[in-house]
């Protein structure tokens, strides 16, 4: 049987039937139950022997039984003699957690690596890493592609002037802000905080020139808004005219709704749909929210046929 079958799981539904759509796909139904006390029962609801999966589960809130939900579902898709399982994760879960950063705490984007390659995946597609070197902790193929397409056209059309820089919120994210000014043809500024304790960040430093500028800040993960907010005013008390944020990932944690729509100084936050928008974040007009579906279901079809998936990676870094 030489064929494509998805299968979502609950994290992230709208997407897979997105994807569904581009690929003229359905979606086949993993049957996810739970028993009284929390266990999660899977049952894939047709045949699958032989075919190519791929299990499309955001690893996002609640973390735990969304990874657990992945789990489960490759190991009974292996158990039903698919040919090849592909773990599709727009967001892979614990992906901060890719070193010691202290002396007894663990790499646990490392142990999700490991019970991923022994549940039976035997390739892990996703978007925007957060920790690049997280690709070596795994023994089987891993595919990390970008959503800088999407937000290059949205901000080509939507954004850019000439009075446009682009701003990493930090300097472990200037390499990915490079890509953006040199696709814009615009400068690019940095903003040097110290990070206090886990979730809280202060801003302490603006470097290149902000004045009278619409500065576009672009993360991979906005989280408790904590950081970005700290951003925000810190550029528009360095004279930026307009504040735009753009991130992959909107984790969107306690309390970064509150955050981000009583801050005055944040035009517009920009993300995708790796992470579905809670029920109150879609009512809230300033978050902009872009679909990966396209992009997704291309990688897809690449691997499938055995074509090269370096054209997705390729076009974000010219």
């Amino acid at each position: 049987m030489d064929k494509i079958v998805l299968v979502s799981g609950t994290s992230n539904l709208k997407l897979a039937q997105r994807i569904s759509e581009n690929l003229d796909l359905p979606l086949v139904d993993p049957q996810l139950v739970r028993f009284a006390n929390g266990e999660i029962f899977c049952e894939i609801a047709s045949t699958v022997r032989g075919a190519h999966v791929f299990v499309i589960q955001s690893t996002s809130s609640p973390v735990n039984d969304t990874l657990m939900e992945l789990l489960i579902m490759i190991d009974a898709l292996k158990r039903a003699s698919a040919s090849s399982i592909t773990a599709v994760m727009p967001h892979y879960g614990y992906s901060r957690q890719d070193r010691k950063a202290t002396s007894r705490s663990p790499i646990s984007a490392k142990l999700v690596a490991d019970i991923l390659t022994v549940a039976g995946a035997k390739r892990v597609m996703t978007m925007d890493l957060h920790a690049g070197q997280i690709q070596g902790f795994f023994d089987i193929p891993f595919d990390n592609i970008y959503a800088s397409p999407v937000f290059f056209k949205y901000m080509s059309e939507c954004l850019f002037t000439d009075k446009t820089v682009c701003i990493s919120p930090d300097s472990g994210g200037v390499e990915r802000v490079r890509h953006y000014a040199k696709k814009l043809n615009c400068d690019l500024g940095m903003i040097d905080k110290r990070r206090v304790a886990k979730n809280v960040a202060k801003a302490m430093n603006i470097v290149g020139d902000v004045q009278d500028k619409e500065c576009i800040i672009i993360d991979d993960i906005v989280d408790t808004a904590g950081t970005l907010i700290e951003a925000c005013r810190a550029l528009k008390d360095k004279g930026a005219k307009k504040v735009y944020a753009c991130a992959t990932h909107p984790v969107l944690s306690s309390p970064a709704l509150d955050r981000i729509e009583s801050c005055a100084e944040l035009d517009r936050l920009v993300v995708t749909d790796t992470i579905p928008l809670s029920a109150r974040a879609q009512t809230i007009s300033k978050i902009v929210v872009l679909s990966t579906a396209e992009i997704f279901a291309d990688a897809i079809q690449r691997t499938f046929k055995n074509i090269s998936l370096s054209p997705l990676f390729i076009e974000s870094q010219k």
